[in-house]
């Protein structure tokens, strides 16, 4: 009547509503990475209640579940106990003699005696170092003790247990639930092909993920112990955490464990950096292909977007899940496209 089509304003209001619904998404964006955050955890310990829950008699979930949590709090303390004690008298050893390590290194390098124009460049350069190098060496401990420490993070480390167990008890039910909301068809049958494909996704990412981690952590304590590197269990348990970061994490590890190396006056920084190229080359040409399969594998260039654009919304937080999130809207994207191919130009469906 208006001189309005009908199917103009159909894709106009649904525009309009995904608008609204992003907006909506982005200001609610903090509880959401609480939520991802425990759905992860939720299928790094689904494996592990799967198991249980086949091995224990009785239909009933509950003694799985309680086995679960009970391994991982347990696991949990003895790392802290064990470990993390460890850990924080290195990191409290490394603060302390950080003034003597600079005036040991600026010593060394003053006594060369060199009056060339790059010598004097690396003065001013050293100048500036000086007035801030024990900010920065007390910096890295700092940053690992707070990462390190449950009563920084005690509200997340209680709401986000929670709310994984009742992913995993009631995550069927819930899949379940938000696939009745589509009436039976193709519609129903896409919303399980995605879902289904999810699943498998998020279970292959975080068995890769954190076996990763684990062997940065294995492999770097192990090669700087028998290096001989001061702070070894430290920068383990640096490059360990920093490996669940994408892009960023790794390079910032690197660029830590070679600070420390050089300034705690380890003599040989070459063999920790040979170690370091070569133990990045072989995680990311032989072993994480291994692990990755290849709906988790994304282009490096959507990798470095979801990195830029993941610590715009959420911070570290957003960093940590930007390839997920990537993986979970490639599959969604690959299912809506062979969803059109069975269908013709008409929205007739082939037989």
């Amino acid at each position: 009547m208006l001189g309005i089509e009908r199917k103009a304003a159909r894709y106009t209001w649904t525009a309009a509503l995904i608008a609204l619904l992003l907006c909506c998404i982005y200001l609610i964006r903090e509880a959401l990475i609480v939520f991802a955050v425990a759905l992860l955890l939720t299928y790094l310990l689904y494996p592990l209640y799967l198991m249980l829950n086949r091995i224990l008699p009785g239909r009933s979930r509950a003694p799985a579940l309680a086995l679960v949590y009970l391994t991982l709090f347990g696991v949990a303390t003895l790392m802290v106990v064990t470990i993390g004690s460890k850990v924080v008298d290195e990191a409290n050893s490394l603060a302390a003699r950080a003034p003597d390590f600079l005036k040991q290194f600026l010593g060394h390098v003053q006594s060369t005696g060199d009056s060339s124009p790059i010598a004097q460049v690396q003065e001013k350069i050293l100048a500036q170092l000086t007035e801030n190098a024990t900010q920065i060496l007390s910096f890295v401990p700092q940053y690992t003790l707070k990462l390190l420490s449950a009563a920084s993070y005690l509200l997340l480390a209680i709401v986000v247990p929670i709310i994984s167990f009742f992913m995993l008890k009631d995550g069927s039910l819930l899949r379940e639930e938000l696939v009745d909301l589509f009436a039976p068809g193709r519609n129903r049958e896409l919303m399980e092909d995605v879902l289904s494909d999810i699943h498998v996704l998020l279970l292959q990412y975080m068995r890769a993920l954190f076996t990763l981690c684990m062997a940065v952590f294995a492999s770097f304590a192990v090669a700087f112990s028998v290096m001989e590197v001061q702070y070894a269990l430290l920068l383990a348990t640096i490059a360990f955490v920093m490996e669940f970061i994408p892009l960023v994490g790794p390079m910032s590890a690197g660029v830590i464990i070679m600070v420390v190396t050089i300034f705690s006056g380890y003599p040989h920084p070459l063999w920790v950096l040979i170690f370091l190229g070569v133990y990045r080359l072989f995680q990311d040409y032989v072993l994480s292909p291994h692990l990755m399969s290849a709906g988790v594998e994304l282009h490096p260039l959507m990798v470095i977007f979801g990195v830029f654009a993941g610590g715009e919304i959420g911070g570290v937080a957003g960093i940590f899940l930007s390839v997920p999130v990537l993986a979970m809207a490639r599959i969604v994207i690959h299912r809506i496209r062979k969803e059109r191919v069975v269908v013709n130009p008409n929205h007739v469906v082939v037989t």
